[in-house]
Formats: structure tokens, sequence, C-alpha cells
């Protein structure tokens, strides 16, 4: 391994876990629907590492693509900011619907008093949850779960969605000495660092941050988990677009 190679792959590491740690849209948004959805650790680690990659896929992708045609370094600049921006507001809208969603399914999920009055006088009262009715032949384990299927089986492919089209700018400069110098090797080299180095620190922050609020409960806030969540990814969004 040569001075300048070995230079590059310390700082394509330094750079995939400096942008990753730095950004918490790269993995606050698998905490807070693993949270809310009640993802397994295993269903949390396979989503944010399939994300991440593709996050880091097509970026790839474009920056071969201008390296073959040779096209100028702030043209692929310019393109990855335009997918940074779309990114950010498809994060936006997904944070929003899901906030919309969780608010919808917390109201309906209120439990409220019904009163009954009997023939021979007498009246009594219950709590009544929307969310039970009609399902007599369920106990709550099984509606809870029913309720949030379908929620966790589209959040992951929308995320999915999200990061495959937002890009990874840091990418692009490292790549620029090793292809100048023509040195294919070099490439594969730096662009496997870096991307090892984004999964690893986005499965790592997502798992330890999960783990961490399994000891951090408040029974009062689960109507609202949903909203939550989808007010964390709406948050990451706006920072993401405004820089706030």
């Amino acid at each position: 391994m040569t001075a300048e190679l070995g230079i590059l792959l310390m700082t394509a590491v330094s750079v995939g876990f400096l942008h990753t740690i730095l950004g918490p849209d790269h993995y606050v948004p698998f905490v807070a629907m693993a949270r809310s959805n009640g993802w397994s650790p295993r269903k949390t680690f396979f989503v944010t590492s399939l994300c991440g990659l593709g996050h880091i896929v097509g970026s790839v992708l474009i920056g071969a693509v201008g390296l073959i045609l040779g096209t100028v370094i702030l043209h692929l600049e310019a393109l990855e900011s335009f997918r940074g921006d779309t990114a950010a507001w498809l994060l936006i809208g997904f944070g929003l619907a899901y906030l919309t969603w969780g608010i919808l399914r917390a109201v309906r999920d209120v439990p409220h008093t019904h009163v009954h009055s009997h023939a021979d006088g007498i009246e009594h009262s219950h709590l009544h949850r929307h969310d039970l009715q009609h399902r007599h032949l369920h106990d709550v384990t099984t509606v809870e779960e029913d309720d949030q299927r379908p929620a966790s089986h589209v959040t992951p492919w929308v995320l999915f969605l999200i990061f495959a089209f937002g890009p990874c700018e840091v990418l692009i400069p490292l790549l620029m000495y090793p292809a100048a110098e023509a040195n294919f090797a070099a490439i594969v080299a730096v662009v496997l660092a870096f991307a090892l180095t984004t999964v690893l620190t986005m499965v790592t922050a997502v798992m330890l941050i999960v783990f961490g609020l399994k000891f951090v409960r408040f029974p009062d806030l689960h109507p609202y988990s949903h909203a939550i969540a989808g007010s964390a990814v709406l948050l990451c969004g706006v920072l993401v677009k405004f820089g706030l």
C-alpha cells in the first residue's frame, strides 16, 4: 500500500464516520420507526443496513458514470445537491404523513366512558376504545399487532427509497484523486472503506440508541408513539433541508 492510498483510506474512514454521526437523519428515523413499530433487533439491523447500502450505491453509480464520461466535478456536486434537496423533502413528507396517521390513531385509541341504561332502571358505565370495538374474538396483544402490521411492513421500504435517493456528497471528492491517477484498485478501496464505515456507524448508532431506550418508559405516551416517531422524522427532514 502506498502512502497516498493509506491517506485516502484514512480520510474515507474518517469522513464516513463523521458525516454519519453528525447527521441525525442517518439514524434517528430508524430509531423512531423501530421503537414505534416494535421491530426486532434483527429487523432493525437489516433495515438500517439495507438503507445504508442504498444510500451509498446511488452516489457510487453517479460518481462512476461521471468519472467514465469525464463529467466536471462541479456538475456532479450540483446533481448530488439536487438529490439531497429531493431526499430532504421526501423525508419531510414521510414524517408529516406518519405524524398525521399517528395522531389519528392516537385519537381513535383514547378511552372514553359509555353509560348504559337498563329497563329495570339500573345504569352502569364502562371504558370503551374504538381501537378494540368489534374485535371481541381477538385478545389485546393480537389487536395491537394487527394495527401495527401495515406500518411495520411499509415504512422500511419508504425509508429505503428515501435513503437510496439521498446523496453522499462527501464521497465524490474522495474519488477524484485516485481517478486522476487512473488507479481502479484505489477507487474500489476508497469506496469500500467509506461504505463499510458509513453502514457500520449507522447500524451501531441505531442499535445502541434502541437498546438504551428500552430502559426509558413513558406508559402515558404509548398511544402517541407513532405520532412522536413521525415528529422525529419530520424534524430530521427539516434540519437536513433548512439546516436549522
